[in-house]
């Protein structure tokens, strides 16, 4: 169980480190990074980190597609594993 919080923890920082260099690129005029970019970080779950970068550094917020679709990945993947925890238990693999 140690090994998934700390593949969380991984991935969130990734997805944040991801999600301020975008800024940092966005102010430079350097290349950017492509949205889907940060939707996959999300996706494998550095959702955490992305949110919480971008609400930090107030990145992305006014659109519409991050602010709600970052949170909606959070709360599907939660739900998925309470499913999976669920039936885990009730079988007693856990």
């Amino acid at each position: 169980m140690k090994g998934v919080w700390y593949y969380l923890l991984v991935v969130s920082a990734i997805g944040a480190l991801v999600s301020i260099y975008d800024k940092i690129a966005a102010r430079n005029g350097w290349g950017r990074v492509p949205e889907r970019t940060l939707f996959f970080w999300a996706l494998v779950g550095g959702g955490p980190g992305v949110y919480a970068s971008m609400l930090l550094i107030r990145h992305k917020t006014l659109h519409r597609s991050f602010m709600l679709g970052i949170p909606a990945i959070m709360i599907l993947q939660l739900v998925i594993c309470m499913g999976i925890y669920n039936i885990l238990y009730t079988r007693g693999m856990l």
